[in-house]
Protein backbone atom coordinates (compact mmCIF):
# COMPACT_ATOMS: atom_id res chain seq x y z
CA UNK A 1 0.00 0.00 0.00
CA UNK A 2 2.90 2.34 0.73
CA UNK A 3 4.37 1.72 -2.73
CA UNK A 4 0.93 2.16 -4.33
CA UNK A 5 0.39 5.48 -2.53
CA UNK A 6 3.82 6.66 -3.67
CA UNK A 7 3.03 5.91 -7.32
CA UNK A 8 -0.44 7.44 -6.98
CA UNK A 9 0.84 10.69 -5.49
CA UNK A 10 3.62 10.92 -8.07
CA UNK A 11 1.10 10.40 -10.87
CA UNK A 12 -1.23 13.05 -9.46
CA UNK A 13 1.64 15.53 -9.13
CA UNK A 14 2.79 14.93 -12.69
CA UNK A 15 -0.79 15.20 -13.93
CA UNK A 16 -1.26 18.51 -12.12
CA UNK A 17 1.90 19.99 -13.67
CA UNK A 18 1.04 18.70 -17.14
CA UNK A 19 -2.48 20.10 -16.81
CA UNK A 20 -1.06 23.55 -16.00
CA UNK A 21 0.96 23.47 -19.23
CA UNK A 22 -1.80 21.95 -21.36
CA UNK A 23 -4.33 24.59 -20.30
CA UNK A 24 -2.04 27.31 -21.63
CA UNK A 25 -1.83 25.66 -25.06
CA UNK A 26 -5.62 25.38 -25.11
CA UNK A 27 -6.18 29.02 -24.16
CA UNK A 28 -3.70 30.26 -26.77
CA UNK A 29 -5.19 28.12 -29.52
CA UNK A 30 -8.71 29.10 -28.50
CA UNK A 31 -8.25 32.84 -28.93
CA UNK A 32 -5.69 32.95 -31.78
CA UNK A 33 -5.63 29.50 -33.40
CA UNK A 34 -1.86 29.34 -32.81
CA UNK A 35 0.48 26.93 -31.06
CA UNK A 36 2.85 28.75 -28.70
CA UNK A 37 5.75 26.30 -28.74
CA UNK A 38 7.82 28.35 -26.29
CA UNK A 39 5.25 27.66 -23.56
CA UNK A 40 7.31 24.96 -21.86
CA UNK A 41 10.32 27.28 -21.73
CA UNK A 42 8.09 29.98 -20.25
CA UNK A 43 7.36 27.49 -17.44
CA UNK A 44 11.10 27.00 -16.96
CA UNK A 45 11.56 30.77 -16.82
CA UNK A 46 8.87 30.93 -14.13
CA UNK A 47 10.75 28.39 -12.03
CA UNK A 48 14.00 30.36 -12.34
CA UNK A 49 12.16 33.59 -11.53
CA UNK A 50 10.90 31.99 -8.32
CA UNK A 51 14.43 30.78 -7.48
CA UNK A 52 15.91 34.27 -8.00
CA UNK A 53 13.12 35.71 -5.85
CA UNK A 54 13.97 33.24 -3.08
CA UNK A 55 17.66 34.17 -3.21
CA UNK A 56 16.71 37.85 -2.98
CA UNK A 57 14.38 37.27 -0.03
CA UNK A 58 17.03 35.20 1.73
CA UNK A 59 19.59 37.97 1.18
CA UNK A 60 17.39 40.62 2.81
CA UNK A 61 16.54 38.40 5.77
CA UNK A 62 13.03 37.14 4.93
CA UNK A 63 13.21 33.60 6.30
CA UNK A 64 9.60 32.58 6.99
CA UNK A 65 9.01 29.75 4.45
CA UNK A 66 5.30 30.50 3.95
CA UNK A 67 5.98 34.16 3.21
CA UNK A 68 8.81 33.13 0.90
CA UNK A 69 6.56 30.75 -1.04
CA UNK A 70 3.75 33.29 -1.39
CA UNK A 71 6.09 36.02 -2.61
CA UNK A 72 7.92 33.62 -4.96
CA UNK A 73 4.63 32.46 -6.43
CA UNK A 74 3.22 35.98 -6.78
CA UNK A 75 6.32 37.44 -8.44
CA UNK A 76 6.77 34.44 -10.72
CA UNK A 77 3.15 34.59 -11.88
CA UNK A 78 3.31 38.36 -12.41
CA UNK A 79 6.60 38.30 -14.32
CA UNK A 80 5.64 35.35 -16.50
CA UNK A 81 2.16 36.78 -17.17
CA UNK A 82 3.88 39.92 -18.48
CA UNK A 83 6.23 37.77 -20.57
CA UNK A 84 3.26 35.92 -22.03
CA UNK A 85 1.48 39.18 -22.86
CA UNK A 86 4.63 40.56 -24.52
CA UNK A 87 4.95 37.40 -26.62
CA UNK A 88 1.36 37.89 -27.74
CA UNK A 89 1.81 41.60 -28.47
CA UNK A 90 5.10 41.49 -30.37
CA UNK A 91 5.22 38.00 -31.87
CA UNK A 92 1.75 36.48 -32.14
CA UNK A 93 -0.56 39.40 -32.99
CA UNK A 94 1.70 40.82 -35.74
CA UNK A 95 1.59 37.38 -37.40
CA UNK A 96 -2.15 36.78 -37.05
CA UNK A 97 -2.69 37.10 -40.80
CA UNK A 98 0.44 35.12 -41.70
CA UNK A 99 0.46 31.35 -42.34
CA UNK A 100 0.24 29.37 -39.06
CA UNK A 101 3.65 27.83 -39.73
CA UNK A 102 5.23 31.28 -39.33
CA UNK A 103 3.93 31.62 -35.78
CA UNK A 104 4.91 28.04 -34.99
CA UNK A 105 8.47 28.66 -36.22
CA UNK A 106 8.81 31.99 -34.39
CA UNK A 107 7.65 30.59 -31.05
CA UNK A 108 9.81 27.50 -31.52
CA UNK A 109 12.85 29.72 -31.98
CA UNK A 110 11.77 31.88 -29.03
CA UNK A 111 11.85 28.80 -26.80
CA UNK A 112 15.39 28.05 -27.93
CA UNK A 113 16.43 31.65 -27.25
CA UNK A 114 14.93 31.57 -23.73
CA UNK A 115 16.68 28.27 -22.92
CA UNK A 116 20.04 29.47 -24.16
CA UNK A 117 19.76 32.84 -22.39
CA UNK A 118 19.15 31.07 -19.07
CA UNK A 119 21.95 28.60 -19.73
CA UNK A 120 24.47 31.28 -20.70
CA UNK A 121 23.64 34.14 -18.35
CA UNK A 122 22.40 32.46 -15.16
CA UNK A 123 25.44 31.64 -12.99
CA UNK A 124 26.54 28.11 -13.90
CA UNK A 125 23.32 27.81 -15.83
CA UNK A 126 24.32 24.62 -17.64
CA UNK A 127 23.95 22.59 -14.44
CA UNK A 128 20.88 21.77 -12.38
CA UNK A 129 20.08 24.19 -9.57
CA UNK A 130 18.83 23.17 -6.13
CA UNK A 131 15.36 24.51 -5.43
CA UNK A 132 14.65 25.39 -1.79
CA UNK A 133 12.76 22.86 0.34
CA UNK A 134 10.25 25.21 1.94
CA UNK A 135 7.32 22.89 2.62
CA UNK A 136 6.97 20.49 5.56
CA UNK A 137 8.02 16.95 4.65
CA UNK A 138 6.54 14.81 7.42
CA UNK A 139 4.39 11.83 6.45
CA UNK A 140 0.61 12.03 6.78
CA UNK A 141 -1.00 8.64 7.37
CA UNK A 142 -4.61 7.88 6.46
CA UNK A 143 -4.96 4.25 7.43
CA UNK A 144 -2.64 2.26 5.17
CA UNK A 145 -2.35 5.21 2.79
CA UNK A 146 0.47 7.69 3.35
CA UNK A 147 1.37 10.98 1.69
CA UNK A 148 4.02 13.56 2.40
CA UNK A 149 2.76 16.90 3.65
CA UNK A 150 4.51 18.85 0.87
CA UNK A 151 2.85 16.68 -1.80
CA UNK A 152 -0.57 17.20 -0.21
CA UNK A 153 -0.04 20.97 -0.11
CA UNK A 154 1.11 21.09 -3.74
CA UNK A 155 -1.83 18.98 -4.90
CA UNK A 156 -4.24 21.24 -3.01
CA UNK A 157 -2.58 24.31 -4.55
CA UNK A 158 -2.87 22.86 -8.04
CA UNK A 159 -6.52 21.97 -7.48
CA UNK A 160 -7.24 25.47 -6.15
CA UNK A 161 -5.56 26.97 -9.23
CA UNK A 162 -7.70 24.87 -11.57
CA UNK A 163 -10.86 25.78 -9.64
CA UNK A 164 -9.89 29.46 -9.82
CA UNK A 165 -9.36 29.17 -13.58
CA UNK A 166 -12.77 27.51 -13.92
CA UNK A 167 -14.34 30.39 -11.99
CA UNK A 168 -12.59 32.99 -14.17
CA UNK A 169 -13.61 31.27 -17.41
CA UNK A 170 -17.23 30.61 -16.46
CA UNK A 171 -18.22 33.29 -13.94
CA UNK A 172 -16.47 36.54 -14.85
CA UNK A 173 -16.76 39.11 -17.63
CA UNK A 174 -13.16 38.37 -18.61
CA UNK A 175 -14.03 34.70 -19.01
CA UNK A 176 -17.11 35.59 -21.03
CA UNK A 177 -14.99 37.78 -23.31
CA UNK A 178 -12.38 35.03 -23.71
CA UNK A 179 -15.07 32.53 -24.65
CA UNK A 180 -16.61 35.02 -27.08
CA UNK A 181 -13.29 35.68 -28.81
CA UNK A 182 -12.56 31.94 -28.95
CA UNK A 183 -16.00 31.33 -30.47
CA UNK A 184 -15.87 34.08 -33.10
CA UNK A 185 -13.30 36.85 -32.94
CA UNK A 186 -14.93 39.03 -35.59
CA UNK A 187 -18.36 38.93 -33.95
CA UNK A 188 -16.75 39.65 -30.58
CA UNK A 189 -15.19 42.80 -32.05
CA UNK A 190 -18.57 43.91 -33.39
CA UNK A 191 -20.08 43.39 -29.92
CA UNK A 192 -17.55 45.84 -28.46
CA UNK A 193 -14.96 43.43 -27.03
CA UNK A 194 -11.39 44.72 -27.26
CA UNK A 195 -9.86 41.84 -29.20
CA UNK A 196 -6.22 42.82 -28.62
CA UNK A 197 -6.60 43.26 -24.87
CA UNK A 198 -8.39 39.91 -24.53
CA UNK A 199 -5.60 38.19 -26.44
CA UNK A 200 -2.96 39.80 -24.21
CA UNK A 201 -4.86 38.89 -21.03
CA UNK A 202 -5.42 35.32 -22.23
CA UNK A 203 -1.75 34.83 -23.01
CA UNK A 204 -0.90 36.35 -19.64
CA UNK A 205 -3.35 34.02 -17.87
CA UNK A 206 -2.05 30.91 -19.63
CA UNK A 207 1.55 31.89 -18.91
CA UNK A 208 0.76 32.53 -15.24
CA UNK A 209 -0.64 28.99 -15.05
CA UNK A 210 2.66 27.73 -16.44
CA UNK A 211 4.52 29.74 -13.78
CA UNK A 212 2.51 27.95 -11.07
CA UNK A 213 3.45 24.65 -12.70
CA UNK A 214 7.12 25.64 -12.75
CA UNK A 215 7.14 26.54 -9.05
CA UNK A 216 5.30 23.32 -8.19
CA UNK A 217 7.82 21.33 -10.23
CA UNK A 218 10.72 22.96 -8.37
CA UNK A 219 9.21 22.46 -4.93
CA UNK A 220 8.35 18.82 -5.66
CA UNK A 221 11.66 17.72 -7.21
CA UNK A 222 13.87 20.19 -5.27
CA UNK A 223 15.85 21.10 -8.39
CA UNK A 224 15.40 22.81 -11.73
CA UNK A 225 17.48 23.16 -14.88
CA UNK A 226 17.36 25.16 -18.09
CA UNK A 227 16.04 22.18 -20.08
CA UNK A 228 12.97 21.20 -18.05
CA UNK A 229 10.66 23.23 -20.25
CA UNK A 230 11.48 21.27 -23.40
CA UNK A 231 10.03 17.93 -22.28
CA UNK A 232 7.26 19.54 -20.22
CA UNK A 233 6.24 21.61 -23.25
CA UNK A 234 6.07 18.55 -25.51
CA UNK A 235 4.10 16.57 -22.92
CA UNK A 236 1.78 19.52 -22.20
CA UNK A 237 1.09 19.97 -25.91
CA UNK A 238 0.48 16.23 -26.31
CA UNK A 239 -1.90 16.32 -23.34
CA UNK A 240 -3.79 19.26 -24.85
CA UNK A 241 -4.12 17.44 -28.18
CA UNK A 242 -5.14 14.23 -26.44
CA UNK A 243 -7.86 15.92 -24.41
CA UNK A 244 -9.06 18.15 -27.24
CA UNK A 245 -7.10 21.27 -28.14
CA UNK A 246 -10.12 23.56 -28.00
CA UNK A 247 -11.36 22.40 -24.59
CA UNK A 248 -9.80 23.53 -21.30
CA UNK A 249 -11.27 20.60 -19.37
CA UNK A 250 -10.06 18.22 -22.05
CA UNK A 251 -6.56 19.62 -21.58
CA UNK A 252 -6.77 18.96 -17.83
CA UNK A 253 -8.03 15.43 -18.51
CA UNK A 254 -5.22 14.89 -21.03
CA UNK A 255 -2.61 16.01 -18.51
CA UNK A 256 -3.76 13.54 -15.86
CA UNK A 257 -4.18 10.76 -18.43
CA UNK A 258 -0.64 11.23 -19.73
CA UNK A 259 0.71 11.14 -16.16
CA UNK A 260 -1.33 7.98 -15.51
CA UNK A 261 0.22 6.36 -18.59
CA UNK A 262 3.72 7.26 -17.41
CA UNK A 263 2.99 5.82 -13.95
CA UNK A 264 1.54 2.61 -15.39
CA UNK A 265 4.56 2.34 -17.68
CA UNK A 266 6.97 2.78 -14.77
CA UNK A 267 5.24 -0.08 -12.94
CA UNK A 268 4.56 -2.46 -15.85
CA UNK A 269 7.68 -2.25 -18.00
CA UNK A 270 10.10 -3.76 -15.45
CA UNK A 271 7.64 -6.64 -15.03
CA UNK A 272 7.70 -7.46 -18.76
CA UNK A 273 11.38 -8.33 -18.81
CA UNK A 274 14.70 -7.61 -17.21
CA UNK A 275 15.86 -5.60 -20.20
CA UNK A 276 13.06 -2.98 -20.00
CA UNK A 277 13.80 -0.34 -17.35
CA UNK A 278 11.15 2.02 -15.99
CA UNK A 279 12.96 4.90 -17.74
CA UNK A 280 11.07 3.86 -20.88
CA UNK A 281 7.83 5.07 -19.33
CA UNK A 282 7.82 8.13 -21.61
CA UNK A 283 8.12 5.89 -24.69
CA UNK A 284 5.21 3.81 -23.42
CA UNK A 285 3.07 6.90 -22.71
CA UNK A 286 3.73 8.50 -26.11
CA UNK A 287 3.04 5.19 -27.89
CA UNK A 288 -0.35 4.87 -26.18
CA UNK A 289 -1.14 8.52 -27.01
CA UNK A 290 -0.36 7.83 -30.67
CA UNK A 291 -2.80 4.91 -30.61
CA UNK A 292 -5.49 6.98 -28.88
CA UNK A 293 -5.12 9.83 -31.38
CA UNK A 294 -5.31 7.38 -34.29
CA UNK A 295 -8.62 6.23 -32.76
CA UNK A 296 -9.87 9.73 -31.81
CA UNK A 297 -8.05 12.26 -34.06
CA UNK A 298 -10.01 15.21 -32.62
CA UNK A 299 -9.12 14.33 -29.02
CA UNK A 300 -11.09 12.71 -26.25
CA UNK A 301 -13.37 15.73 -25.89
CA UNK A 302 -14.05 16.93 -29.42
CA UNK A 303 -15.05 20.51 -30.21
CA UNK A 304 -18.77 20.98 -30.63
CA UNK A 305 -19.42 22.62 -33.99
CA UNK A 306 -22.80 23.97 -35.00
CA UNK A 307 -23.74 24.09 -38.66
CA UNK A 308 -26.06 26.65 -40.19
CA UNK A 309 -28.85 24.99 -42.16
Amino acid sequence: MEVFSQYLVNGLMLGMIYAMVAVGFTLFFGVMDVIQFAHGDVLMLGAFTALVTYLGLDAIGVVNPWIQILIMLAISMLVIAVVGALVAKYLVLPLKDAPPLNTLLVTLMLGLVVRELVRLFYPDGSNSKPFPRLLPEQELHLGAFSIRADSAILLATGLATIVALHYVITRTKLGLAIRAVAQDGETARVMGINFHWIVLLTFGLGSAMAAVGGVMNGLYYSEINFGIGLLLGIIGFSAAILGGLTNVYGAILGGFLFAALQTVGAVMLPMLGQGIPSAYKDVFAFAVVIILLAWKPSGLIAERVSERV
